[in-house]
């Protein structure tokens, strides 16, 4: 199911992901189909026989929550269609930063910061976790230990030095 993570880095086509990212992905999908669609169908069935529909809450509310579980159901489809499951430990080459990479960097005050690239739909900054489309993680691509990379940022240019490169 994953491929070489080389090639993905070269043909950067659809959306990388880790193979957890996709997993939580499936995760969601499956939960939001087995279980919450389900019982709120039942809740909308229930309240439709109830009479008026016009001032029934939990007939109005329960036909609201379900377009919103389909339309996640809609969005997660296409994440999971479009997604590439690529599988970090299988990088040859891990004395760079691709895909993947658990990357130890520090600025110009020697503050330093660990970041994991990984797949943009898996992305989540307060725990290091930086999508592969990130103005950082496009810096850090392709750099080794002790290249110095500058990243564009709003409040101006930070340059960044990587001391550490891992693959778990």
């Amino acid at each position: 199911m994953s491929e070489p993570v080389k090639d993905s880095v070269k043909k950067v086509g659809g959306n990388p992901i880790t193979p957890a990212g996709f997993a939580a992905l499936r995760a969601r999908y499956d939960v939001l189909l087995g279980e919450e669609r389900p019982k709120i169908v039942d809740i909308v069935s229930w309240a439709a026989g109830n009479g008026d529909r016009s001032e029934n809450g939990d007939y109005i509310y329960g036909r609201k929550r379900l377009r919103e579980i389909d339309r996640e159901l809609g969005h997660l489809s296409r994440r999971m269609k479009a997604a590439r499951v690529v599988d970090p430990a299988e990088q040859p080459d891990k004395g760079k930063v691709f895909f993947g990479a658990c990357v130890t960097i520090a600025d110009e005050d020697d503050e330093h910061r660990t970041v994991t690239i990984v797949g943009d739909d898996e992305a989540d900054a307060g725990s290091g976790l930086i999508g592969w489309s990130s103005p950082l993680a496009r810096a850090l691509r392709g750099a080794g230990i002790g290249d110095l990379r500058t990243v564009r940022l709003p409040a101006g240019d930070k340059e960044w030095e990587v001391i550490g490169i891992a693959y778990g």
